[in-house]
């Protein structure tokens, strides 16, 4: 058993670039991994929670290769770090550790689908529907600023408070500063299948 380590959440856990130091098994909180182009426009590929795979991490430590992308603690974490030395090692010999990565990483590649669908297939007014659905706390409340949002969904912030200004006319939700209360789900709901 490796030690539990700590990280507040802000800390950037790494880089593009940077060697991976081993694999993280997340007991409690949220990492962010972000892709960063050269103009500075950020996409959130996925978030990692306890039971997750990071995909970046995966595929570092099985190609021998760098980061390609950011990963962020989004609140206080606790994790065990596996090292790169002993990852191949634990996949190999342990059947239960063996077969929570291939079932962490088949999600992942579920989710990274749902991603792609979503930036390439679907419009925008059901993309930011979708994501404010998913967000949403058990009052209809998503915690998140409009640049937040913009990440998330793969545009830029304009057009998300644009967007968002036509769903608080519409009746659907009710804005605040850095929240967005969900007033009408079901309507809400119904335009996540408009293309």
């Amino acid at each position: 058993m490796t030690p539990r380590l700590k990280w507040p959440a802000g800390t950037v856990l790494f880089r593009p670039d940077d060697a991976c130091a081993g694999f993280l098994v997340l007991h409690a909180g949220t990492i962010r991994v972000v892709l960063t182009a050269e103009n500075g426009r950020e996409v959130l590929l996925y978030r990692v929670t306890p039971g997750d795979v990071c995909l970046q991490t995966f595929a570092c430590l099985v190609e021998h290769r760098p980061y390609a992308a950011e990963g962020i603690a989004e609140s206080d974490i606790e994790a065990e770090l596996i090292p790169a030395a002993f990852f191949e090692e634990r996949v190999a010999n342990d059947p239960a550790f063996r077969s929570m990565i291939f079932a962490g990483v088949a999600h992942r590649f579920a989710d990274l689908e749902q991603l792609v669908e979503d930036v390439a297939l679907t419009g925008f007014q059901a993309r930011l529907a979708r994501l404010l659905l998913r967000r949403a706390d058990a009052d209809g409340v998503v915690s998140a600023t409009h640049e937040a949002l913009a990440v998330e969904a793969a545009s830029g912030r304009a057009v998300v408070s644009r967007q968002l200004a036509r769903f608080a006319r519409m009746d659907l939700v009710d804005l605040a500063r850095g929240s967005v209360r969900i007033l009408d789900r079901e309507r809400l709901e119904a335009l996540t299948h408009e293309a």
